[in-house]
């Protein structure tokens, strides 16, 4: 899943709230656009009558344009970011759900072998454990980032997606509320991850990731466990590396990596006593666990940044939003949470 998570999203909730969403006039290039797409929503069994509300007066939303080209994952730096998102008050805030909700959390952990902590720390990342309502109406947010150029294919399969569940009863199009990207709920799923990960584990009939705590934890946990995720491993680790070594990591890319770009960018797996002998160590400068562990190297803002030893669930993070910021603070965030 390729989405926006929402670390400027009170912020943005509030200009949103307060203001109403500027929008473009539709072109015709526009209204042939939604013809293109009712007809492709039609022949995959989406009904004429969802589609005849869903897609009725939509006009493109500029603001979201605008907010497509400055995402906050691809234009800050690392210590900016976090400091945003792994503050004390989150971390407080971490901990006494986590106490709050322990069995629950037991109970979705044993199901899903996901560590409660990085349950907390993506639901912090997303909506602030909750706090966060999004309100722009997702319909109209998705047919605007699909007609604009940047990953038309992308956003129109997740339009497809989001009407395909209106059609299907799993929400009502008035209440069809997400980020400005079309993210929805407390776990900020795109529609397609909606329809593939979304979990009814309170029994009620509904996968509601808007209102059941039950619901959230489990979707969250089902997305990464599905996503490869170890409940023996960690996340990674923030390292040293010696600069020769350093200079090197750019043409150490594994070959054979696939998915995102932030997946693609990482090196070439290797046990970390091999990247010990390399000169890396830990961020104190003690040596790596002895454990034999596949561990691959990020850096990040640039050389001389800051640099770490990411494992298998440092992927199945970036499944749920593939930037580097976002994976590395979300493993910070679920660190500091379990300290206490």
């Amino acid at each position: 899943m390729i989405r926006v998570s929402l670390v400027f999203g009170i912020f943005f909730a509030l200009i949103a709230a307060a203001i109403a969403l500027p929008a473009r006039a539709a072109t015709p290039e526009f209204e042939a656009f939604l013809a293109s797409v009712r007809a492709d929503a039609l022949a995959q069994g989406i009904s004429a009558a969802t589609l005849d509300r869903a897609l009725a007066g939509i006009e493109p939303i500029e603001r979201i344009i605008q907010r497509d080209r400055n995402q906050a994952e691809f234009t800050l730096t690392l210590d900016t970011y976090m400091s945003r998102v792994v503050t004390e008050q989150n971390v407080a805030r971490g901990r006494t759900l986590e106490a709050r909700h322990r069995d629950l959390l037991s109970r979705v952990a044993a199901a899903y072998h996901v560590q409660p902590r990085f349950i907390l720390a993506i639901w912090g990342m997303e909506t602030r454990f909750g706090a966060i309502e999004t309100s722009t109406p997702v319909i109209p947010a998705l047919a605007t980032l699909a007609f604009d150029n940047r990953r038309p294919a992308y956003f129109r399969g997740q339009l497809i997606a989001a009407l395909r569940m209106i059609d299907k009863g799993y929400i009502d199009l008035a209440t069809m509320t997400g980020s400005w990207a079309g993210a929805m709920g407390q776990v900020q799923f795109m529609p397609d991850s909606y329809l593939n990960f979304a979990v009814d584990f309170d029994g009620d009939g509904k996968r509601d990731i808007w209102h059941s705590t039950a619901d959230v934890f489990a979707s969250i946990a089902n997305y990464l466990s599905t996503n490869g995720w170890r409940d023996d491993e960690t996340w990674g680790r923030r390292v040293q590396v010696p600069r020769a070594l350093a200079d090197r990591l750019a043409d150490m890319r594994d070959p054979d990596a696939k998915g995102c770009r932030a997946a693609r960018e990482l090196t070439t797996p290797k046990m970390l006593p091999e990247w010990q002998t390399m000169g890396v160590r830990r961020a104190d400068g003690g040596p790596l666990p002895t454990r034999a562990l596949l561990a691959q190297i990020v850096t990040l803002d640039g050389a001389g940044g800051v640099s770490f030893a990411v494992y298998q669930n440092y992927k199945s993070i970036l499944a749920y939003n593939c930037a580097h910021l976002y994976a590395i603070t979300v493993g910070t965030l679920a660190d500091r949470i379990g300290e206490g």
